[in-house]
């Protein structure tokens, strides 16, 4: 058997579209024509917001007051910073290096803005959110936030100061992330320098996608350059990182969730009842109340 893990594509950045006023984003998947509903279960969404410069403002741009249940959204900032307001009373903000990890689950109102006083000036502006599924068992569980700042990730250093893993969840050669997951999940910030040879393994039915925030890098034996994802075949364990230049990459790895899903609007559920359930409970306040 092959050991390492072949690359099934590399998927350019899909044409951007705003979401509210405040994100610019990229819909790498489910939009991607190639990349169906649970190809890269548990991760259900990736969006993208590529780097942009933002003018200065004294209202602050974003995403008004949305609902969500059955799944959580992770917000990853590489460059500005995002507040978060929600009906379960949580808020925070989030800055370069941080990571907001809201658990929808049952139901929530939230809302997504650049900070206030980041707004005023603008500036470059660059994040990652996805969406992850939730096993039908806790799809109904208690709604709650993880704000999880940059000092908190597990740390590796690679040998022969090649870069640095950060890790915000799972498990690199003995540095741990802290966001808690229902699932088996592995998500890294990896950060090379220029000639790093690094090597990754990850179960070979784990579904494993790479993320190029920035520089040029061959993952086995194929170049990706920045923007770019590269989804990896269930097949091998290892995947070999050698950068051409320096380079920041988003590492996703996961157990995949076998169910069925039912995925509309703003909810992600196992079937169309339980949409339907879901609105209903929305109509009925039974999501609590949030000021736009």
């Amino acid at each position: 058997m092959n050991k390492y893990k072949s690359i099934e594509q590399v998927i350019s950045p899909p044409a951007p579209h705003m979401v509210g006023d405040g994100f610019r984003v990229h819909n790498f998947f489910p939009g991607s024509k190639t990349v169906g509903l649970q190809r890269m279960s548990p991760f259900f969404l990736m969006d993208y917001g590529s780097k942009i410069e933002f003018s200065g403002t004294n209202t602050p741009r974003g995403v008004g007051v949305h609902p969500h249940r059955g799944f959580e959204t992770v917000t990853i900032v590489y460059h500005g910073k995002v507040a978060h307001h929600d009906s379960a009373g949580n808020s925070g903000v989030i800055g370069e290096g941080d990571v907001q990890w809201m658990t929808a689950a049952s139901g929530i109102l939230h809302k997504e803005y650049h900070e206030k006083e980041w707004s005023k000036n603008g500036g470059l502006f660059q994040m990652v959110q996805l969406w992850v599924n939730l096993p039908a068992k806790y799809k109904m569980s208690k709604p709650k936030y993880q704000p999880i700042e940059g000092e908190r990730f597990g740390r590796f250093l690679l040998p022969g100061n090649q870069g640095l893993v950060e890790v915000i969840a799972g498990n690199f050669n003995g540095a741990k992330g802290p966001a808690n997951t229902f699932t088996p999940i592995e998500m890294y910030n990896v950060k090379v320098k220029k000639g790093a040879n690094v090597i990754f393994s990850f179960p070979e039915y784990f579904n494993t996608g790479f993320l190029i925030i920035e520089g040029n890098v061959i993952l086995n034996n194929k170049e990706v350059n920045t923007n770019n994802f590269a989804l990896f075949a269930n097949n091998g364990t290892d995947i070999i990182v050698e950068a051409n230049e320096d380079s920041v990459i988003l590492v996703l790895s996961g157990e995949p969730i076998d169910e069925s899903i039912v995925p509309y609007g703003p909810f992600l559920m196992n079937t169309k009842e339980e949409i339907m359930q879901a609105y209903e409970d929305l109509n009925k306040g039974k999501f609590g109340y949030l000021e736009d």
